[in-house]
């Protein structure tokens, strides 16, 4: 229970990634506020049936306490009240993670930007990128009141990777290489208080959204193997929640500032490993494999 005692807002924690981390920092021990726009009263665009009621239930039992608010990240006000709640209720906020999104209806694959939907194109932006600027303006300084506050800018694809291939889309490929870039720009500015910024990206992840696309569940994932070989490198979305809780639980995770990270890397580093007991690499199996063209093989990436 390293982080007992602590304080973490997981925006964007309804659902994937971002209930895959609010549970593990629960389960570390920290009072975890999860928010989102979709409630057991309310839906969002995207008709999903999980909640942030949901998650927080989800983080309690795994040992922690979790606090639901229904927030849009869009509308500054939400979040401002939001923190004043926050400083109210707790007087501290130790980790930030950065993880809305909303866009998988919006992008559309291998389309150029004239050919792409603008509006979709244009929504999926204001979604995943002036989201985390409100957040991060609102709640950054609450997090530097006190040294040793974490920012996790959650994206897709390291930024290696992503600045030698092209992300789906025109749209999604500014997203995710904003996101990036980001957590690099809010390091230089965080470092003078003594908090760190990092941009952390899972794998091949196996949100709620990715096994309906593949119709399986959890416990029979690898069925979808023979419809897709390269499935076999995919994670849970708790390897990325282990990722972060190892980060936020980390005293000399200043180190990391800056730094564009994903869950395998980090699992290597902290000895983590997913729900199975495997450490999938997929940053270095996709360009190694997958880009490369080789038959799917993950028995030396997990």
């Amino acid at each position: 229970m390293h982080l007992k005692g602590k304080t973490a807002l997981v925006a964007g924690a309804t659902r994937g990634g971002g209930r895959g981390i609010a549970v593990e920092l629960g389960a570390a021990g920290a009072t975890v506020y999860v928010t989102g726009r979709t409630t057991r009263d309310r839906t969002s665009e995207y008709g999903r049936p999980e909640t942030i009621e949901d998650t927080a239930e989800l983080v309690e039992r795994a040992g922690g306490v979790g606090i639901p608010v229904s927030v849009d990240h869009l509308v500054s006000e939400e979040v401002r009240a939001l923190v004043d709640r926050i400083r109210d209720e707790r007087g501290r906020l130790d980790v930030l993670v950065n993880n809305i999104w909303g866009g998988e209806h919006l992008f559309e694959f291998d389309k150029t930007v004239w050919e792409h939907d603008l509006d979709k194109g244009l929504r999926l932006l204001r979604l995943a990128v002036d989201t985390h600027l409100v957040t991060a303006h609102h709640a950054l300084p609450l997090l530097i009141e006190r040294p040793g506050g974490l920012l996790i800018e959650v994206t897709d694809g390291t930024t290696e990777y992503n600045a030698r291939h092209y992300r789906n889309s025109p749209f999604y490929d500014v997203a995710k290489t904003a996101v990036n870039r980001m957590a690099w720009v809010h390091a230089k500015d965080l470092e003078k208080y003594g908090a760190a910024a990092v941009s952390l990206t899972p794998g091949w992840m196996r949100s709620e959204m990715m096994l309906d696309v593949f119709g399986v569940t959890e416990e029979n994932w690898r069925d979808a193997v023979a419809r897709e070989p390269h499935f076999a490198i995919s994670e849970t979305p708790r390897y990325l929640g282990r990722a972060a809780a190892a980060l936020a639980g980390d005293p000399d995770r200043a180190r990391w500032n800056g730094r564009s990270v994903s869950s395998g890397e980090l699992a290597k580093e902290y000895g983590f490993t997913d729900l199975d007991g495997s450490q999938p690499d997929a940053w270095r199996y996709i360009p190694e494999v997958q880009d490369a063209g080789k038959p799917a093989d993950a028995s030396n990436y997990r």
